[in-house]
C-alpha cells in the first residue's frame, strides 16, 4: 500500500490554541506513519511566541519543515500532495490538493461568519471541528442570499460534511515551579487576557467574594498578546491597576506570565491547596485548560455551555449526560459590539454571560462541599481518561483523513466549481 502524501498546514510552532491543535493532528497521523508521508508548512499565528522546549516532537517538526521546504523547492515551488489538512480559521482555507480538510477550533458563539461557509464550500471536502458545539453551530448557521444572477437562496449554509473530533488526554508528570503560595485555599484561572475570556470580571468577582479572607488565593496564568518581557510588564501593570481600583483586600492574587516548564501546570492542578480551576469565559471552542485540569482530577467552576460540554459531562445510570462541575448560571445574549471581528465574529452572534451571584455562590460551594466536588472530579477524570485516550482519538483522526472516496473529491480549479458567487443581505 502506497503511503498518502499529507500536508499539514498550520501554526505548528506557535504557543497558542491553534498551535496545540496543529500538533494534535500531527501526533495522530504520526501514530500511523505506515499510512502517511507527512509534510509540514508552518504559518504565523498573531503575535504568539514559539515553543522553546527541546523535545523529540520539536526536533521532528523542524526536520519535517525542512524536508517539506526542500521538496517544494525541488518541484518548482509546487509540492504535490494527496491530502491537505489546514489548521486555521475557515476564511483562510484553500484548495491545494485533490483532497482538502479544514480543521478549525474558533467557534465560541452561536453563529459562524458567512465567509467561513463560502470558503468551506469552495475549497475543502470536509470540516473537522474540536467539539460538538462547533459542529452544531457550523451546520445550523443559515443565511438568505442571492447569487450572481439575482436568484434567492433561503437557508443557505454549509454543503460539505462537518465532523467533531476532540483532543486526546492531556496528562503530565508534575514538575514543581517557583511560586511562593502563602495561601491555603487556592484557585487557578488560565487564559489570554482578551474580551472573550471575561478575565476582568473573573478577578473582580473573586476579590469581592474573598476580600476579607487572607487564606484564599487566585493564581492567574495569563498574557495580553505574547510571552515577551514587554508583554509581561504591560500585563503586570494592567493587573496592578485593576487590583488597586478595588481598594484594600486580604485575599491574594498571583500572576504567572509566560511559558512554564513541562509539568508546571500539572503541579499546580495537583497542588494540595488547589480547590478548583475557574473559567467563566463567554464561550470555548473546546477549552483546553478546563480539559487539562479535568484530566488531573481538579474540580471545575464553569458554565455548562459551548465546547467544554463534550468533556465536563458524564453519563448517569440512565445514560443521560450530566455535568460533573460546580456550575455557574448564565444568559445567552448578543456579543459585545467591541468584539465584532470581520470574517470571524458576526454582529448578530450570541454567547454566554456568566451571572455574578451564581459565580460567587459556586466559589463558596467549592469550599463548603469540597469533598463532594472532589469526588465528582475524580469520577469525571476516570471517565475522561478512558473516553479520550490517545489510541481512540488518534484512530478517529486517521479514519477521518482516510475516509474519502473519489466521488467526494472536489475540483481544485475554481472555474470547475459549481458553488455560486453569493451576495449577503
Amino acid at each position: 500500500m502506497f503511503k498518502k502524501k499529507v500536508l499539514i498546514k498550520g501554526p505548528v510552532l506557535s504557543r497558542s490554541g491553534y498551535g496545540e491543535q496543529a500538533r494534535c493532528i500531527l501526533k495522530a497521523l504520526r501514530s500511523r506513519e505506515d499510512l502517511f508521508d507527512i509534510h509540514l508548512v508552518n504559518i504565523p499565528w498573531g503575535r504568539t511566541g514559539h515553543q522553546s522546549e527541546v523535545t523529540e516532537e520539536a526536533n521532528y517538526i523542524r526536520e519535517t519543515l525542512l524536508k517539506t521546504a526542500m521538496y517544494i523547492q525541488q518541484n518548482n515551488n509546487q509540492g504535490v500532495f494527496d491530502i491537505s489538512v489546514q489548521v486555521t480559521v475557515p476564511n483562510e482555507f484553500q484548495a491545494i490538493a485533490p483532497i482538502n480538510i479544514g480543521y478549525t477550533a474558533g467557534i465560541e458563539t452561536t453563529k459562524v461568519a458567512p465567509e467561513w461557509i463560502v470558503k468551506a464550500n469552495e475549497t475543502v471536502n470536509k470540516v473537522i471541528t474540536v467539539s460538538d458545539h462547533g459542529k452544531k453551530v457550523f451546520e445550523q448557521t443559515k443565511y438568505d442570499v442571492h447569487d450572481q444572477h439575482g436568484n434567492e437562496h433561503k437557508g443557505w449554509g454549509i454543503q460539505v460534511p462537518v465532523e467533531s473530533i476532540n483532543y486526546p488526554v492531556r496528562v503530565s508528570e508534575p514538575n514543581e515551579i517557583n511560586i511562593d503560595l502563602k495561601t491555603s485555599k487556592n484557585f487557578i484561572t488560565i487564559s489570554q487576557w482578551g474580551p472573550r475570556k471575561n478575565l476582568g470580571n473573573t478577578i473582580k468577582w473573586f476579590v469581592e467574594k474573598f476580600r476579607d479572607d487572607p487564606d484564599v488565593g487566585l493564581i492567574v496564568k495569563t498574557n495580553t498578546a505574547s510571552d515577551t518581557v514587554m508583554d509581561r510588564e504591560f500585563t503586570q501593570n494592567r493587573m496592578q491597576t485593576l487590583l488597586n481600583s478595588w481598594g484594600e483586600r486580604k485575599c491574594s492574587v498571583y500572576l504567572i506570565h509566560g511559558e512554564l516548564p513541562a509539568g508546571g501546570l500539572a503541579w499546580l492542578y495537583e497542588h494540595p491547596t488547589m480547590k478548583a480551576l475557574i473559567n467563566v469565559g463567554h464561550g470555548e471552542g473546546f477549552g483546553l485548560p478546563l480539559f487539562e485540569a479535568a484530566c488531573h482530577g481538579l474540580p471545575l467552576i464553569t458554565i455548562t455551555w459551548s465546547g467544554q460540554m463534550d468533556f465536563i459531562c458524564k453519563p448517569n445510570k440512565k445514560g443521560k449526560l450530566v455535568p460533573m462541575v460546580i456550575p455557574v448560571a448564565y444568559d445567552i445574549r448578543q456579543v459585545q459590539k467591541e468584539v465584532v471581528w470581520k470574517n470571524i465574529i458576526v454582529e448578530d452572534a450570541e454567547w454566554a454571560y456568566a451571572k455574578e451571584p451564581s459565580f460567587k455562590r459556586a466559589l463558596q460551594e467549592s469550599l463548603d462541599k469540597e469533598k463532594h466536588f472532589r469526588d465528582k472530579a475524580k469520577s469525571l477524570q476516570k471517565y475522561i481518561l478512558d473516553k479520550f485516550s490517545h489510541d481512540k482519538i488518534h484512530k478517529q483522526f486517521v479514519d477521518s483523513v482516510l475516509g474519502f472516496d473519489s466521488s467526494l473529491i472536489q475540483p481544485t480549479d475554481a472555474e470547475d466549481n459549481d458553488t455560486p458567487v453569493l451576495e449577503f443581505e
